[in-house]
């Protein structure tokens, strides 16, 4: 049996129902989002808003606690600065007291000192001085003779002068008196020199010999000495290095006498042990040349060169026991 079938229609109402119903579902949405929309936005500004006002409500907070943070860091700041002031001021004050204390042990331990050179000079003084000094007419030292401390021993002399600008300003006089002294003691020997500390002569026709000891000639040493400039890097390693190379001989007394005020750079026991080297000691113990020091308070009134004047001192004191001779530290300068 033959069955007639309807023919299928695609775009049929029913199909044309749905999709109107659909679109007008989505219209709606659509309507009603609008409708909210203002609403939404005053909320979320107004959310902002306050967020925004506990924002700055904090940062200004912060800003007055960072501007008492500041103040309070000033104070902190102004109260230390006094407390560094009071510090350097109570630390100088210490460095003076050790200064003296110092100086004082300095000195009794060299008077202890030069009084045993001094014993030990008079029993080693060589019968060649002593004719010297008869000759002279001049009476034989007792134990009170000494220049400035120092025990008169040797038939030559060297004076190792420092030549700096410290010295020349402040020093010049002093040195000059220093020198008139020592030779007035020594009365007559064999040969003497002066150099400066770097081992330059004031007078170049006699570098590396003896100047002849006669009145003339110490008097032209005096003249010479008032206006003598010759160039100095305040340390007086290298006159004496020079001064012991040069002029040591086997059998002479030999005395250096160094005047100074400064030793601004170098090891000190490099020095030491390089001066051991060339002095050295023979079997009684005596080294080849006597090393003596003036140390003249040029730089004690300098507080930048503290650390220079102790340096020199150190070094002085300890070269001068090491090679039989003595250390004498100026107290002024008049």
């Amino acid at each position: 049996m033959k069955v007639n079938r309807r023919p299928i229609e695609v775009f049929s109402l029913s199909f044309l129902d749905v999709i109107s119903c659909g679109f007008g579902a989505i219209i709606l949405l659509l309507v009603l989002s609008l409708a909210l929309e203002p609403a939404t936005i005053e909320r979320i500004t107004s959310d902002l808003s306050k967020k925004i006002e506990q924002i700055e409500a904090e940062r200004d907070k912060l800003v007055v606690y960072g501007h008492a943070l500041q103040r309070k860091l000033k104070e902190k700041q102004e109260t230390l600065a006094e407390v560094q002031k009071v510090f350097a001021k109570l630390n100088r004050e210490w460095e003076k007291t050790e200064t003296k204390d110092y100086a004082a042990k300095a000195k009794t331990e060299d008077q202890l000192h030069i009084q045993e050179e001094l014993e030990a000079v008079l029993q080693t003084l060589t019968q060649e001085m002593r004719n010297l000094l008869k000759e002279t007419q001049y009476e034989m030292p007792n134990k009170d003779a000494v220049i400035g401390g120092i025990p008169v021993d040797s038939e030559y002399i060297v004076f190792i002068i420092d030549t700096s600008g410290s010295m020349l300003k402040a020093a010049w006089p002093m040195v000059i008196k220093k020198v008139e002294e020592v030779l007035k003691v020594y009365p007559n020997v064999k040969g003497m020199q002066v150099i400066n500390d770097m081992g330059h002569y004031m007078f170049g026709a006699y570098a590396g010999q003896w100047i002849p000891d006669t009145p003339s000639r110490r008097k032209e040493v005096i003249r010479r000495l008032r206006d003598w400039k010759s160039y100095s890097n305040s340390s007086p390693v290298e006159g004496i290095e020079h001064a012991v190379r040069v002029f040591y001989r086997k059998g002479e007394r030999i005395s250096l006498y160094v005047f100074g005020d400064d030793f601004a750079s170098g090891n000190i026991d490099a020095v030491l042990n390089e001066v051991d080297r060339l002095n050295k000691q023979n079997i009684s113990g005596e080294t080849r040349v006597r090393i003596h020091a003036f140390g003249f308070p040029v730089l004690f009134f300098h507080s930048k060169s503290d650390d220079n004047r102790i340096r020199f001192a150190h070094l002085m004191r300890r070269m001068a026991e090491q090679n039989s001779g003595s250390f004498v530290g100026l107290t002024d300068l008049k």
